[in-house]
This record gives C-alpha cells, structure tokens and sequence, in this order.
C-alpha cells in the first residue's frame, strides 16, 4: 500500500527535507544552563574521575590561601608591635606565611598540569561523542543545511575546550566563593557597612560581564557564514584542483577580493563588540578605583582614632583587594561559563539531534533481492520551499536486469538514486524493496546491500590500497581482493608501478615514508585514474544485491572508456543494476531504459523499442550520433579510410 509522508511545515529558519534548523536559541531559563553544567560535569568525572577529584580539592584549598595569608600577615604585624610577644611566636607566623607561599606556588603549577590533563581528556571524550552523533545522521538533509552547518562548525570548534572550560569555570566560582566568604568574614570583623559597600561594589561587574559574554557568543553565530565563506574563498585561492584556473581565468583577484570583503565585515562586528568591551571595562575598573580608595580613606582615619590597628589595616586592605579581585574573577569565570555554556548549547543540540529521517524501534528484515525495486508514486522535493525534484515516479527495476536512467540534467536522475540508497526518504509515496519499504528498514543493512559509483566521486588523500579498501573495509585485511577490484579496473598495473606500489600515498598534501625511512611527497593520479580507483572501490561491493553506477566513465577517454564498459557489462550479468550517464551508446544493451523529464516517466523500454517509437529517447540519441558523424565528416579527407574504421567501429560498441 502507497503511504504519503509529507514533509513538515516550517516555522522558523531553514526548511531542509522536511527539518527545521533554526537560528541560535535566546535563553531565558536558567533550567538549559544548569542542565549543560551537569552535562559538563559528567563528561569530566566520565573521562578523569581521580583527577577531576584532585583537581576539585586543589581549587578550593587554593581559594582559601589568601584568606590564610593575611590573617597570618595581620597577626605577625601586630605581634611586632607587641613587645611581648616571643621570638618563638613570630619565627612561627613567619614559618607559617612561607608555608602558604610555597603551598600557593605549588599548587599553581599543579592546578595547570591538571587541568591541561583534564582539557586533553575530556576534549577527546566530548570529540568522539560529537562525530558519534553525526555518524548516525541517517541522510544527507542537514548536510545541506547552511544553519546546521554552522551550528556544526561551532559545536567542532567548542568540542575540544568549551566542555572541560565549563567545569573549569565553574570550580573557579567555587574558589572565588571560598576566597570571597573568607574575606567578608574578615571585613565584617572590622565593619559591618565597608563589608556591605564593597559586596555591593562587585554586582554591576557581574551584570556587565554576563552581558558581554552574552554578545561574545552570538557574535560567534552571528559571523559564522562570513567566516565559513572566507574559508571558502581562501581554500580557492590555496588549493591544487582550483589553482589552473584561478589562473587562467585571472580570478585570483576577484575571490581575493569576496575572500578580504568577508574578512572585513567580521572585523567590523568584532571591532564593535571590543570597543563596546573596552568602555564597559574601563568603567569598571574607575569604580572599583574609587570603592578601594574611599575605603583606604576610612582605614586611615579609624586608625588615626585608634579604632584599626596596625595589622587591621593590614587585612583591610589586602580584604578589599581581595574581595575586588576575586569579585572580578567571579565576574570572569561566569563571563567565560556563560560563554562556554552558550557555545556547548551547538554541542548539546548536535550530539542530542537524533536521526534526521526516522528510524523504525522494530525495523523490518530486509530480505535478499528476488523481485525488485519499485517507485510507488514517488513525489519529492527538498523542502516545502522548492520546486517538485519527482513527481509521481513509477517504476520498478527487476532483479537481475539492468535499468538505465535517461534524461537531461535537472530531470530527477541522480534524486532517485538518493532515495533507493535512503538519503532522503520521499515526500509522497514509496519505494519498495521486495514489497518492503525502504522506511521500515534499517539505513546502515540497507547500504551495505548496494555499491555505487556517484557521479562526484571521493578522492581520498590516503594510500591506493585504502582509497579501494573503503568500499569494504574488511578487504583491508585481504590484499588480493584490494589487488583483484583494481585489475577488474584496469589500474593494477598502474599502482603496482608507483614507488610503493598500493601503499603509495596518493596526495600531496603530507608526507609519506618511503623503504629508506627519508619522508617524500605522494603522487598525484589523473582525473581518469581517480574515477578507475572509484570503480575499483564499487567493484568489492561485487556480491551487494544492488549496483548503481552514476556515470562511470565520464572522466575516462574513449579506449578506456571501451574498456570500462566491457568489464561493466560482464560485472552486470545477472545482477541488479541501475545505470545513468549522458553518453545514451553506453545504455542502449540495459534491459529496460527509463526517459525522465521534469521528475516525471516519459518513456520506457528497451533501445530497440524507444528508437521505433521515435520519441525523447530517439531524439536525444539521434543528436548525439549526429554529432560523432559530423565530426568525421570534418576529418582531412586523407584520413577517411581510418574514419570509416571508426565509424564501424561506433555502431559495434557501447558509443551512439
């Protein structure tokens, strides 16, 4: 039964397959804060549990250090001035003031290593789960998200620090907490009302400092397409595939030109955003100026009047330092948490994400292929905002027969392919897989029945051997079915001959090591061999029910074109095949040859039947056999005995 599926209507940002990715979220609870601290928290004790609890305990030793250290100043200030307090008393207030000295210095040092352990750690942990999380994207939809990709690009960056820098901001609250406490305890000692001032003193840094953090991290979301852009333009300008022709064309210019324009508009956003934080800064630190000059003030006097003694101005002071730096340290750390926790919420929202298409909780067996593949009605488009890409596909490919998809570019052919192998699901309608549809099936046993050869094929900047061996990843431990795809290929010989043969790397983007350890480049393989080497990766897919092959010889010349065909063909027999290319010679022995245009079937049948009928696919045929007749009728008439020969030879092989 045709079930229909439609997309979801949008309602907010961009619409993708049916999914809305929407602009950076405007918190106003504080339930998404807290609930990323605890997130954090639990990524640090899942990564070092002993040295998150070191790290724990030294923090809070290390806030109350300077408490200690002028309670220890203020006693031995007035000891000295007591005649008769012991030599033995302030030999050991001073003994106890180094003591604090070396255990600050000390602990310094450590809490560094910790806390570089801990960023190493936990930066590792929170990388894996995020590429974990965007391994199990089902389709291509978000992909293809400008908004998503941003939020990916974000969520890459803050994945190594942001989560560690969280916790991290958080145990220095607790630290300034203890500092803090410590402090006003002191303060109140000698004054209730200066205790009071000086507290109230710290509360416009804290707002000041939550707002700035605030507009640091939408600046980030905010110049995120300006920066992917200029990663754009550059990557243009600095690369080997663009390099022939930036130069020919004297684009180098233009791109550099839309490169520095980008560059300038996020320089202008964060030049805004510097100035607007040096005001605020600067006014800050006048006030704080004036509350710790005003209390000086009141010190001088009181112990004029004999009310402070000598190490009660001593504490007093070194209280409202105190007190002030570590309000400004608890104004920093909630800055760069409130930061960090704005920046771990692209992590959150993409390691929680979900699948993209939905995935059944019971999925269906998918059973071997015995019938076929069948487009029920098949609609789709890309989202509600575009045009219709099919519209109401019926087909069914035949197992163990070769279907060939015709048309021209735009009509739906590569679309359909997305949909068999599920990187979409469609908008209406199904696709049946012996009668079971696709979207009661498990994506990941689905895709391991097919092999494919995409028309924009990977090149990867590994060695041969890996470049084949990712098409089966257990060939990586059969080097003879790596050696047997690349024959069927036509590129054994070719890689055996390179310097190390199928461990060659094929890039020169690193180096490699060769036999005598000396570290050279990689070689660099044509157009054509890269294609050969995607076939080769297809062909360990040989067993797989289902093999599309999506252009397979564009790249290639005629002689290996010829000869690519024929191993296709022989690879064909008997085996369920769904074919595309342009070049309608290299179609004509398919079983069944599908004409699409504008997303909708306009023609099917087998060569023989499409040419009687005389209709698209006849069309499209006659014009590009015309045009391999008119380029031998304009041959030297010297060479027309050899022209004849070819011409032959076109009407025998898998050319028009």
């Amino acid at each position: 039964m045709t079930r229909s599926r439609p997309s979801v209507p949008a309602s907010g940002g961009a619409v993708v397959a049916g999914r809305t990715e929407g602009p950076l979220p405007r918190r106003t609870s504080l339930l998404g804060p807290l609930r990323h601290v605890a997130l954090a928290g639990a990524l640090a004790v899942k990564a070092v549990p002993g040295l998150l609890t070191v790290y724990v305990l030294m923090t809070l030793t290390t806030g109350a250090l300077p408490v200690a250290t002028a309670w220890l100043t203020k006693l031995t200030l007035d000891r000295l001035m007591d005649s008769g307090s012991s030599t033995s008393t302030l030999v050991g207030l001073a003994a106890g003031l180094a003591a604090v000295g070396v255990a600050a210095g000390v602990m310094s040092q450590a809490s560094q290593y910790l806390r570089a352990e801990m960023d190493r750690a936990v930066g590792l942990l929170a990388q894996n789960r995020l590429f974990t999380a965007v391994n199990s994207f089902v389709g291509l939809g978000r992909f293809e998200s400008p908004h998503f990709l941003d939020r990916l690009r974000l969520a890459r960056q803050s994945s190594g620090m942001v989560p560690n820098q969280v916790v991290v901001g958080a145990l220095g609250l607790g630290q300034a907490a203890v500092t803090i406490s410590g402090f006003l305890g002191s303060l109140y000692v000698l004054s209730p009302i200066m205790t009071a001032l000086v507290l109230a003193a710290g509360i416009p840094a804290l707002v000041a400092e939550l707002a700035l953090s605030r507009s640091r991290a939408h600046l980030y979301w905010d110049v995120g397409p300006m920066e992917r852009r200029e990663a754009f333009y550059s990557g243009l300008l600095s690369s080997v595939e663009a390099a022939k022709e930036v130069r020919l064309y004297g684009i180098g210019a233009f791109l550099q030109g839309r490169m520095l324009a980008d560059r300038r508009a996020t320089n202008s956003a964060r030049r805004k955003l510097d100035r607007r934080e040096a005001l605020v800064q600067s006014g800050l630190a006048l006030f704080a100026a004036l509350v710790s000059g005003g209390g000086l003030i009141w010190a001088v006097i009181s112990a004029r009047s004999g009310h402070l003694s000598l190490g009660d101005i001593t504490i007093f002071i070194a209280a409202v330092a105190g007190v002030q730096s570590s309000l400004v340290a608890v104004a920093g750390h909630l800055s760069s948490s409130h930061q960090a926790l704005m920046m771990f919420d692209h992590y959150h929202a993409v390691i929680t994400a979900g699948p993209d298409l939905p995935v059944p909780a019971s999925p269906r067996p998918l059973p071997a292929l015995q019938r076929g593949i069948e487009f029920r009605d098949v609609w789709f488009r890309y989202s509600e905002e575009h045009p219709w890409v099919l519209a109401g596909v019926n087909l069914s490919i035949p197992h163990g027969k070769a279907l060939a998809l015709v048309g021209l570019n735009g009509s739906g052919k590569s679309t359909l392919v997305k949909l068999i192998c599920r990187f979409y699901d469609p908008t209406r309608g199904a696709i049946l897989w012996d009668g079971v549809d696709l979207r009661d099936t498990e994506p990941a046993k689905l895709r391991r029945r097919i092999g494919a050869v995409f028309q924009d094929y990977m090149s990867y900047d590994m060695t041969a051997a890996e470049n084949i061996g990712l098409g089966d990843q257990e060939a990586f431990h059969a080097p003879e079915r790596i050696r047997a795809a690349a024959e069927r290929a036509g590129m054994h010989d070719e890689l055996s001959g390179l310097p190390l043969g199928y461990d060659t790397l094929l890039s020169r983007k690193w180096l490699m090591k060769t036999r005598r350890d000396a570290p050279t480049t990689g070689v660099v393989l044509s157009g054509g061999q890269w294609q050969r080497l995607a076939l080769a990766r297809a062909f360990l897919r040989d067993s797989r029910d289902l093999m599309i092959l999506d252009e397979p010889s564009a790249g290639l010349d005629a002689e290996a074109e010829q000869e690519i065909h024929t191993s296709l063909r022989r690879h064909r027999d008997g085996r369920t095949s769904l074919l595309i290319s342009h070049r309608l010679g290299s179609l004509r022995d398919a079983d069944v040859i599908v004409v699409l245009a504008k997303g909708r079937v306009v023609e099917q049948g087998n060569h023989r039947t499409l040419m009687e009928a005389g209709g698209e696919y006849a069309r499209l045929f006659a014009i590009q056999a015309n045009s391999y007749q008119s380029a031998e009728d304009d041959e030297p008439a010297a060479t027309a005995p050899r022209r004849e020969d070819r011409h032959q030879g076109s009407r025998t092989s898998c050319r028009p």
